[in-house]
């Protein structure tokens, strides 16, 4: 497959890039800089988020903008849209890229895991809230991990069940992938011109697993990554190739390889679970319940 590095031209586009401090969102942001978007860094540190910005493309222009988002606290959420909202200017992308992975148990306000607040709870909440702003699209980042998920909607804060953190991770990002589906359908039922679509990495080098709290499996996880892994810029191309390209609402992209582990953005296989329009459905309900917010 040839390499895929041709990102459109993107002037007087703006982007919102949740966890671009770091890793795959600041990878990405830094490429869609480079191709003249404006982008809103949302950030849980804004004093890190200020210090990544300075080395995207268009920083030094005013195109490249930082404010605090902490997507695992629904108040930050809701602070955050608010803010949005009262600006009023139009966002084209929003892309929920902000996660964790393997980290000790706790749970959110509302209860919830912290996985599972994080990686989709939070980012259900900034969607729908921000969807009044919203243009173009909205794209899920998740991961081949989905195909592990299997999600207990009556014990999302593992009370019943012994906590295992990549079963967390798995269930939050089969989470994602469901409400991409589920809220694309929506979309499309109101007329709507905005689609959503998703994107995973591969195997990429990131920091996403220095929090484990475990000494050992964040050594195996650095040096893992190191070993194996693409450069984090490759894996973000999925991402933005799902923000930028011309496909359909529904789509999911990732790295071409057999394994989808390393290659170029191409289409990429979503587990039997995801088409799963019975628990979309539930999903989408327990979380308008936890959240309070639904499709204007």
């Amino acid at each position: 497959m040839r390499a895929w590095t041709q990102v459109p031209p993107q002037p007087g586009r703006r982007f919102v890039v949740t966890g671009a401090n770091g890793g795959l969102g600041l990878e990405t942001a830094r490429i869609l800089g480079s191709r003249g978007a404006e982008l809103v860094l949302a950030c849980r540190s804004t004093s890190k988020g200020e210090a990544a910005a300075r080395t995207v493309p268009g920083h030094d222009k005013g195109r490249v903008s930082v404010r605090r988002l902490d997507v695992s606290d629904l108040s930050s959420v809701r602070a955050f849209v608010a803010g949005m909202r009262e600006e009023g200017r139009p966002v084209d992308v929003l892309v929920n890229n902000a996660g964790v992975l393997g980290i000790p148990y706790g749970i959110s306000a509302e209860g919830v895991e912290l996985h599972f607040a994080t990686n989709y709870l939070g980012h259900f909440a900034l969607t729908l809230g921000l969807l009044p702003l919203l243009t173009d699209r909205v794209v899920v980042v998740s991961s081949r991990e989905h195909r592990s998920g299997n999600i207990d909607l009556d014990d999302l804060g593992w009370l019943r069940r012994p906590y295992r953190a990549f079963a967390a991770y798995g269930d939050s990002k089969l989470a994602g992938l469901l409400f991409m589906r589920e809220l694309d359908r929506r979309l499309r039922a109101a007329g709507s011109p905005v689609r959503s679509v998703a994107a995973h990495p591969g195997a990429s080098a990131t920091g996403i697993t220095g929090s484990t709290g475990n000494a050992l499996l964040t050594a195996i996880g650095h040096h893992g990554q190191r070993l194996v892994s693409m450069p984090a810029w490759r894996g973000a191309l999925c991402t933005v190739y799902a923000a930028t390209m011309d496909v359909p609402g529904g789509t999911y992209v990732g790295p071409h390889g057999r394994t989808e582990l390393w290659g170029w953005p191409a289409p990429a296989r979503m587990s039997a679970k995801v088409h799963d329009d019975r628990l979309a459905a539930a999903l989408w309900e327990r979380s308008v319940e936890l959240t309070g917010q639904n499709v204007e």
